[in-house]
């Protein structure tokens, strides 16, 4: 039966994304965030990143962003609060592959990945801003995806949803592309954009206990096996 959750946390999470994925992922894990939506210039962070330190690795990316995002909202806010900021790349071939910019991009990654694995690179930022000397620190969490062999029709199906145009690497895990997905090697959670154990590690880093940040909704517990 649903196990009750203090009515506040501790310590409150906002979350540095518009991802609804990774805000249900919070969610189910007990997590109830409040969400502000950073207006960093993703393509631009990763130019003057490249100009100045030479060309990143796909991890980095993914890191870089996360932290330019998570900055980005915890200046804007009044202290008192942890903030996670989060962006994630799918890796393929040594490329790196972010949101396709339109339908055709979609079929041409798909006709790429079908039958193939690439690497899910989540990267994780933590600002403390909760007062003087708060911790800020990251870490990306990779996940090898392992992609079911698509038929041209049911990549032109897919697409078409639009579910790709939305989302890294123009797949799910948790939606119309599960299907698409037929095992994983890694945290699976890291695949929606959010792992939850390298979250937890992140705020035991910074001295925050994982139950400081649960409450303010209801965890089922479930249990359904004999």
């Amino acid at each position: 039966m649903p196990t009750p959750l203090p009515d506040a946390p501790a310590v409150r999470l906002v979350l540095a994304s518009a991802s609804p994925a990774r805000l249900t992922t919070l969610r189910a894990a007990g997590i109830e965030p409040t969400v502000v939506i950073s207006d960093v210039d993703e393509d631009l962070a990763v130019a003057e990143a490249t100009e100045r330190y030479g060309p990143l690795e796909p991890a980095d990316i993914a890191l870089l962003l996360a932290r330019a995002k998570a900055e980005a909202v915890a200046s804007g806010l009044d202290a008192g609060a942890v903030v996670i900021g989060c962006d994630s790349v799918l890796e393929l071939d040594g490329e790196v592959h972010g949101k396709p910019a339109d339908a055709a991009e979609a079929v041409s990654r798909w006709h790429r990945m079908r039958g193939r694995s690439g690497v899910l690179h989540t990267g994780h930022w933590l600002v403390d801003d909760r007062g003087p000397g708060g911790a800020t620190l990251g870490a990306t969490a990779s996940t090898t995806v392992h992609f079911a062999k698509l038929s041209d029709e049911e990549v032109d199906a897919y697409v078409a949803t639009g579910e790709p145009l939305t989302v890294a690497g123009a797949f799910t895990i948790d939606g119309l592309g599960g299907a698409f997905v037929t095992s994983v090697e890694g945290d699976h959670h890291n695949v929606v954009g959010l792992s939850l154990p390298l979250l937890r590690e992140l705020l035991g880093d910074a001295g925050i206990g994982w139950f400081d940040v649960v409450g303010g909704c209801t965890a089922d517990t479930g249990g359904t096996q004999g």
